[in-house]
C-alpha cells in the first residue's frame, strides 16, 4: 500500500511539473521568435536597431487593430486558447502571450524583410506585379464570397483583398513584389511556430479553432486561412514601417 501511494505521489509530482512547464510554452515561443532578430539587430551590416522607432510605432498601430479583431473572434468563439499552455495573465480577454505574439512575430518578419533587402534584389516588373496583385485580389474576393458565412475565412480574404488593392492601385507602394518573394521564406519559421501553436508535436493545441468558421482545410495542423492572415499582418506592418522609416530618415 505504501509503495502504491509513493508511486502515485511520484506520478502526480511529475504530472504537476509537466503542467507547470507547459504553461510557459506560448511565452517561450514568443521569446525564441524574437531573440535572434533582436540580437542581430546590432550587427554592423544590418543595423536594424536604427529603425526600431519606425518599427515599434507602426507595430503599435497594427497590433491594436489585430488585437481588436482577435478579441472579437474570441468572444464569438471563432478561436480560443488552451489554459494548459498559458500563464493566465490576461489583457482584456486575451492572454499576455497572444498580445506579445503581435509584437514578436512582426518584429522577426520585418527584421528578415530588412535583411534580405540588403543582400538580395527582389524587384518585380511593374506590369507583372500589377497583374499578380489584381489576380490575387479577385481570387481572394471570390473565396470571401464563397465562404461569406464563415467569420474567419470571409474577414481574412475580404480584408486582404481590400488592403492589397489600396496599397497597390491607390497608394502605389513599390515593394509589394519584394514581400511576395520574401514571404515564402518567412513561411518556413511560420510553419514551425504556427504548427506548435495549433497542435503539432504537442498533446493539445495552444490555440484552438472553430472549424465551422473556416474552410476546414489544414496544412498539418494549421488552418489554411492562417497563411493569408499572417501575410496581412506582415503586409500592414511593413507598410507603416516603410512609411515611418522614410519620415525619420528625412529628418
Amino acid at each position: 500500500m505504501l509503495w502504491n501511494a509513493m508511486g502515485t505521489y511520484e506520478v502526480f509530482q511529475e504530472g504537476q511539473e509537466h503542467s507547470v512547464t507547459m504553461k510557459w510554452l506560448y511565452l517561450l515561443i514568443d521569446f525564441f521568435t524574437i531573440f535572434v532578430p533582436l540580437l542581430f539587430s546590432f550587427h554592423p551590416k544590418l543595423r536594424f536597431y536604427k529603425h526600431w522607432k519606425a518599427f515599434f510605432i507602426s507595430n503599435m498601430i497594427i497590433a491594436i487593430v489585430f488585437l481588436i479583431w482577435d478579441s472579437i473572434f474570441v468572444k464569438l468563439g471563432v478561436w480560443g486558447f488552451n489554459k494548459d499552455y498559458i500563464l493566465g495573465i490576461n489583457i482584456i480577454n486575451l492572454p499576455l502571450e497572444e498580445v506579445l505574439f503581435f509584437i514578436c512575430i512582426p518584429f522577426s518578419c520585418v527584421f528578415t524583410f530588412h535583411c534580405l533587402n540588403i543582400f538580395f534584389s527582389f524587384n518585380w516588373k511593374i506590369k507583372s506585379e500589377n497583374i499578380f496583385v489584381a489576380t490575387l485580389c479577385i481570387l481572394l474576393f471570390i473565396i470571401g464570397i464563397l465562404f461569406h458565412d464563415r467569420y474567419y475565412t470571409a474577414s481574412t480574404f475580404f480584408s486582404l483583398a481590400f488592403v492589397l488593392f489600396i496599397l497597390k492601385f491607390i497608394l502605389k507602394v513599390d515593394w509589394l513584389g519584394k514581400l511576395f518573394s520574401i514571404y515564402p521564406i518567412l513561411l518556413i519559421p511560420f510553419f514551425i511556430v504556427n504548427g506548435i501553436l495549433t497542435g503539432s508535436g504537442i498533446e493539445h493545441p495552444v490555440v484552438w479553432y472553430n472549424n465551422s468558421e473556416n474552410i476546414g482545410v489544414r496544412l498539418l495542423t494549421i488552418p489554411f486561412e492562417d497563411i493569408f492572415y499572417g501575410f496581412e499582418l506582415i503586409l500592414l506592418n511593413v507598410f507603416l514601417y516603410e512609411y515611418f522609416k522614410r519620415i525619420f530618415v528625412a529628418k
